[in-house]
């Protein structure tokens, strides 16, 4: 498929990953249209030249709405946390999911393209992963409602005429990341943030400009049915990552300790910020993520769709850098 003078729908257009795609589908010569829940994330997509529908994925009437006249649907918007109620990670992420989906078949969308994650197969996994797992929900919110949603979302793929494409990103970063950028460094300067038994194991970054290229691949290859892990595919530690980020982010080196007493210290400040009316900055499931220890493969991408990372660490680095440079405010 062509994508130039195509119509994209980016759900979540708001969000680090929806608007960067938006930007750079724009710049392509792609008409580009988003679903947000939030006025003021909206508003950041409309500036860049998107139209932009407030609504809800959970909402039959906002996805048909958004639906009409589209070719492919890009689904990024989801509740991403560590933890929470499992109702409400299934309302959205599983029900929203197929929402859109739903929605998307039925206004004659050619190509419905969801953003899952490499979450689906746990916090310990197999060294070098492939797509056919094994999957394991580990009693997560987050892990177990994107694996239901990629089960329930295959049920619907009847290409040619609608194709279910599902991309597994690793740990997505870049400019905006807050999940591994801006809220590492906030912690990081406020002394709250440490490694975890020395840094070991493996952070699967992928940079947000190639997952965007690894996802638009998929899209011309019309790879219909299928699943891709999407990773930078470097075997990097968590020790040199946030080493790393504390270097460009002019934040003090962190320290390390033992996943325990990280878990310990997680679980008290989720109760004194709980206590005080507070959104607590870091959850004992987070220590999980960080905990990770080995590499998802991408040897399938590449394969199929000829992904090639383009974006090292190095770089991904040095353009992160510039963001902070010119946005100090955004780690404040």
């Amino acid at each position: 498929m062509n994508l130039k003078n195509k119509t994209l729908l980016i759900t979540g257009i708001g969000g680090f990953i929806g608007l960067r795609t938006a930007e750079i589908a724009l710049a392509q010569g792609i008409k580009v249209r988003g679903l947000q829940r939030s006025e003021d994330k909206a508003k950041e997509a409309q500036r860049l030249g998107a139209e932009v529908i407030i609504g809800s994925v959970t909402d039959p009437a906002a996805a048909q709405k958004v639906c009409q006249g589209v070719d492919i649907v890009l689904h990024t918007a989801a509740i991403v946390k560590e933890g929470g109620s499992p109702k409400y990670f299934h309302e959205v992420n599983v029900g929203g999911s197929v929402n859109m989906a739903t929605a998307a078949k039925n206004a004659g969308v050619k190509t419905f393209v969801h953003l899952s994650s490499v979450m689906v197969y746990g916090f310990n996994f197999p060294n070098g992963v492939t797509e056919d797992g094994p999957l394991y929900g580990e009693n997560n919110p987050y892990c177990q409602t994107k694996i239901e949603s990629e089960k329930e979302l295959l049920k619907l793929n009847a290409p040619p005429a609608f194709g279910i494409i599902i991309i597994r990103p690793g740990d997505v970063y870049g400019p905006g990341s807050l999940a591994w950028i801006v809220r590492p460094l906030q912690l990081m300067r406020q002394r709250m943030f440490a490694l975890v038994n020395g840094g070991r194991g493996v952070i699967n970054h992928v940079y947000i400009d190639n997952l965007i290229e690894a996802i638009f691949l998929a899209v011309e290859k019309e790879a219909y049915g299928e699943v891709f892990n999407i990773t930078d595919g470097q075997e990097t530690s968590w020790k040199e990552y946030f080493t790393r980020l504390a270097e460009i982010g002019n934040a003090p080196t962190p320290i390390s300790l033992p996943a325990g007493v990280m878990k310990f210290i997680a679980w008290l400040h989720c109760w004194v910020q709980t206590v005080l009316g507070q959104t607590p900055k870091l959850l004992p499931e987070s220590i999980d993520m960080v905990t990770r220890p080995y590499a998802y493969s991408i040897a399938k991408a590449r394969m199929q769709l000829g992904y090639e990372p383009k974006i090292d660490l190095e770089e991904g680095m040095r353009r992160t850098q510039e963001w902070l440079t010119k946005n100090p405010s955004k780690v404040n």
